[in-house]
This record gives structure tokens, C-alpha cells and sequence, in this order.
């Protein structure tokens, strides 16, 4: 059985207004669940149990990841490791970002980058 799957950050923004959290889970598969996150001034967000990834859908601002901290900006594509303590900050009022969850708690031993 063929399933297709298509979101927008249209449908994600509009869902997003149904709760009073900054963000709403749009997919789930196994072990990926995929969010749309949308903080309103401040990123109070905790480190979490499992590898995760940001596609920025909008806006910009600086993310802290682990010690490091540098510029973001719409389109990238960022990577936190499970239990690390990051946080978007300075972000601009339009800031949104896609992200999805994956793997077994505690995250991948082995990185390709």
C-alpha cells in the first residue's frame, strides 16, 4: 500500500494555533516523528533522549549547540546529538523549523560528518 505524504507550513502554522505549546506533531513512523516548531521569543526547549534535525523553514538567529554557537538562517539544515543541550536564541519573530526525531534513545554512536 502505497501512502503519500505531504505537509506544508501552511497546514503545520494552522494546526499550530489549535494548542497553547510552540510546537505540534504532524508525522509519525516508527522510530521519526516529525514536529513543527514555532517559539515565541524564547527557545525554552530541554535536551531530549534521541538525535534530532532542524530544517529551518523560516527567519533567523543564533543556535546554540552543545558549547558552540553560531548564525542561522531559512533553508538550513541543522543537527543536535541526543542529550545535548542546545536552544535557539535572538531569533527573529517569523522563526519556524521543521523537526524530526529519530533512532533509538540515546542516539548513533557513529557520525558521517
Amino acid at each position: 500500500m502505497e501512502t503519500t505524504l505531504r505537509l506544508t507550513k501552511t497546514h503545520a502554522s494552522e494546526k499550530l494555533l489549535s494548542t497553547d505549546m510552540p510546537f505540534i506533531e504532524m508525522f509519525r513512523h516508527g522510530t521519526t516523528v516529525l514536529e513543527y516548531y514555532k517559539p515565541i521569543g524564547v527557545d525554552l526547549q530541554e535536551p531530549h533522549f534521541r538525535d534530532e534535525l532542524y530544517f529551518v523553514v523560516s527567519g533567523s538567529g543564533y543556535f546554540v549547540n552543545g558549547s558552540a554557537r553560531h548564525k542561522f538562517e531559512s533553508g538550513e539544515v541543522l543537527f543536535v546529538s541526543a542529550n545535548t543541550e542546545h536552544r535557539f536564541e535572538a531569533f527573529t519573530p517569523d522563526f519556524a523549523t521543521w523537526v524530526v526525531f529519530y533512532g533509538a534513545d540515546g542516539g548513533h554512536i557513529e557520525s558521517s560528518v
